[in-house]
């Protein structure tokens, strides 16, 4: 049964600007269900994510109880994608009130309006395996740098475990690296824009799964219907080393191509020295120790409960990366490199 008869009420899509969510809200349109879009009242009025589509927006915040309700009220389906994403050792406080006390609420609201609720977490909230097995639904945690986006992300999850506990009808997907379009921000796809800009030479020595997040809404929308209560899912992708998936990048977008990994005590180094950057400013940049160690571990998971339990598949990476990467350029985010132009 589809998501399109199998609930009567909209779908209340949280983070709807962010690159799951913005592809949540599409998705959803293009297949003619009600959306409806939590917004902060002091948000822009004109935000180019939500320009021309079909949604109805409520002002809320995370931190008012009340509004979420009031938000809530009436929606069927809660797709739960609002989150703070940062690598680094600063921000735990602002993380922990959007990410953990932010998903808590959100999973009180639902329960109360009796809403399905869709938590989307993060394949970091879970397990790591040492010895390279991968990783599934039930690895027991740790295993990750525990900076403070992996810890607020495992406690969000915790969170709303204990709210299924009281009740509440929901399921967690844990999505592994995306790319793809609607990338406003950027978040992950300024991966692809830094090795398009030529700041790829070096790659970090770890791996990661790498997905379209296109895909990954689809997924969402699968879980609506058919995940179980409880239960959480991996929504996997493509294993590439970094390496392979910036010499991918480069060939898509006429980037020099990178031919070796940065060298791990370089690595670290540079690390260091974007923490004491970062203490000395006040801004964490975006490379700093936490993120490097995490750079160089290798993120390798299962997706299989996902693909039997809810039909989850997956497109070619390379149709991924040349949709982000034209997606991009259409946006003015980036400039066409001649050699890529010329092919």
């Amino acid at each position: 049964m589809s998501i399109e008869s199998r609930r009567t009420g909209p779908c209340l899509v949280t983070g709807a600007t962010g690159l799951v969510g913005n592809n949540v809200v599409r998705l959803l349109a293009d297949r003619g269900v009600p959306v409806r879009v939590l917004v902060r009242p002091d948000g822009p009025r004109n935000d180019r994510a939500l320009a021309g589509l079909p949604v109805e927006r409520v002002e809320a915040t995370l931190d008012d109880d009340e509004s979420l309700v009031r938000a809530v009220d009436g929606a069927a389906v809660v797709v739960h994608a609002a989150a703070i994403v940062h690598i680094g050792w600063q921000r735990l406080d602002e993380m922990r009130a959007v990410n953990l006390e932010g998903a808590r609420r959100v999973a009180v609201a639902a329960r109360r309006c009796g809403a399905r609720l869709v938590h989307v977490s993060a394949i970091d909230a879970l397990g790591r395996n040492a010895d390279g097995r991968l990783t599934d639904e039930e690895t027991p945690a740790g295993g990750w740098v525990e900076c403070p986006y992996v810890v607020t992300k495992r406690e969000a999850e915790a969170t709303v475990l204990a709210e299924i506990d009281l009740g509440l009808d929901a399921v967690i997907v844990n999505p592994v690296y995306m790319l793809g379009p609607w990338d406003w921000k950027p978040s992950s796809g300024r991966m692809l824009l830094e090795v398009a800009g030529g700041l790829g030479v070096l790659a970090p020595g770890g791996s990661n799964d790498f997905v379209d997040a296109r895909d990954v809404a689809a997924g969402i929308l699968s879980a609506i219907d058919r995940g179980r209560t409880g239960r959480r899912y991996i929504l996997g992708g493509h294993r590439r080393t970094y390496l392979e998936a910036w010499q991918l990048f480069a060939g898509v977008t006429g980037a020099r191509i990178p031919r070796r990994n940065v060298p791990p005590m370089l690595a670290r180094c540079v690390g260091r020295c974007g923490d004491l950057w970062g203490r000395i400013t006040g801004r964490e940049p975006d490379v700093n120790s936490a993120a490097v160690e995490m750079s160089l571990l290798d993120h390798v998971s299962s997706c299989r409960r996902a693909e039997e339990e809810l039909g989850y598949r997956y497109r070619p990476l390379e149709e991924t990366v040349r949709d982000a990467w034209d997606w991009f350029l259409t946006h003015g985010y980036a400039r066409p490199r001649r050699a890529a132009a010329s092919r």
